[in-house]
């Protein structure tokens, strides 16, 4: 318990960091065109390969990745600073996110100089977009039950199974896999790897899967017997789970975790703006502000990590678990509030309806990627010694 207390001691963004800030919003009021609050809401879920090539121009993919291989070499704050402005402006950042964020960094630790040399110049670029092969079908988050098997053949390796709820499958280039490459199912942890598949290859097979929402963000993936060269095996054979975990840690700690609801609190003010604030929305938006401003710090502390190079596993599933419940309660609570004096939010406010539509029907699945409730309290549990 003391040691979590201490991953999580009271942290700031450096100055020059916030420095950072005015020159991403002007960035964003300069190439980012205006949208509905509806749209804008899907932020890091809305696909938009333009904007993250206009990015990527600016040398803001890719942003923590050394300088020779395209990245622009600022830290982890700068990072936290450039995602925290996008969520907030609402920016679709779906199509470079997953590379950025978690695939660029494991392969820049993890990989050998050629990956390097081939994937990091064309993630930084915004030619190359990726996608996360872990959950599976009927084992949910349960990483460890994995049965998608790389079996050595001659020159390479063998890809036979399926991979279910994976982010953008069908308008990326390439995945990173975790594959059994050795044992069975019953060894759990032993005998995983991680492969990079190239979407393209012949036996892959990618099936959109369209949610509440009408959007098509999730697909399943099929290997059937696709050949992959020796050279799509990342870091040591059966070390996968080991690598797998240090990408959570990319995957779970930012604001992201935090702000997948923003836009909605954003345009919510805006109404209540218009109508006037009621004893009770002043208490529920009070609530609110206290805390994002938590979380907020939490997430920053867990960047500090980041930053000094360490992998903060057990101390950014508790923010994720903490922050997704927190993006979930927002547009229960907007939801409810609307609905119980409808006389002040008539049909000029159609835009706040439809916010409020699409994250009711999105927000069940906060709590689902990235791993479940379940799955992080277990994490947590460990962590603490506990179980």
């Amino acid at each position: 318990m003391s040691q979590l207390l201490e991953a999580f001691r009271l942290a700031r963004l450096p100055d020059e960091a916030e420095a950072f800030r005015q020159e991403v919003r002007e960035f964003l009021a300069a190439h980012l065109e205006p949208a509905a609050p509806a749209v804008r809401a899907r932020t890091w879920m809305g696909f938009d390969a333009a904007f993250s090539r206009r990015l990527a121009e600016r040398g803001w993919v890719g942003i923590t990745l050394p300088s020779q291989y395209g990245g622009a070499g600022l830290d982890a704050f700068r990072r936290f600073v450039l995602v925290e402005e996008m969520l907030a402006a609402g920016a679709p950042v779906a199509a470079h996110w997953i590379a950025d964020r978690q695939s660029g960094p494991l392969l820049n630790k993890f990989g050998t100089e050629a990956q390097k040399d081939f994937y990091l110049p064309r993630i930084c670029r915004g030619e190359a977009f990726f996608c996360i092969g872990m959950s599976e079908p009927n084992s949910g988050s349960d990483l460890a039950s994995v049965r998608t098997r790389a079996t050595r053949v001659d020159g390479g390796w063998r890809l036979t199974g399926r991979k279910i709820w994976t982010t953008n499958a069908q308008r990326s280039h390439y995945m990173i896999a975790l594959v059994r490459t050795s044992g069975a199912p019953e060894d759990r942890q032993g005998g995983l790897s991680q492969l990079i598949v190239d979407l393209s290859a012949p036996g892959v097979h990618v099936r959109p899967i369209v949610d509440l929402t009408g959007d098509a963000h999730f697909s399943e993936v099929t290997f059937d017997d696709v050949f992959l060269k020796e050279d799509a095996l990342i870091g040591d054979e059966g070390s996968g789970w080991m690598q797998v975990n240090a990408e959570l840690a990319f995957e779970r700690s930012g604001p992201e975790r935090l702000y997948s609801s923003v836009v909605l609190l954003d345009t919510w003010m805006q109404s209540l703006r218009k109508t006037g604030f009621s004893p009770t929305d002043a208490t529920l938006l009070g609530g609110f502000t206290t805390q994002l401003a938590t979380l907020r710090s939490l997430s920053v502390a867990v960047t500090t990590k980041l930053a000094r190079g360490e992998s903060p596993v057990v101390e950014a599933a508790l923010v994720k678990d903490i922050g997704t419940e927190f993006e979930q309660a927002i547009p229960a609570a907007i939801e409810a509030a609307v609905a119980a004096d409808p006389t002040r939010n008539a049909a000029d406010d159609a835009e706040l309806h439809r916010t409020i539509a699409y994250l009711s029907q999105i927000s069940p699945t906060f709590s689902l990627r990235g791993g479940t409730r379940e799955i992080l309290r277990g994490m947590i549990a460990r962590g603490l010694g506990l179980r």
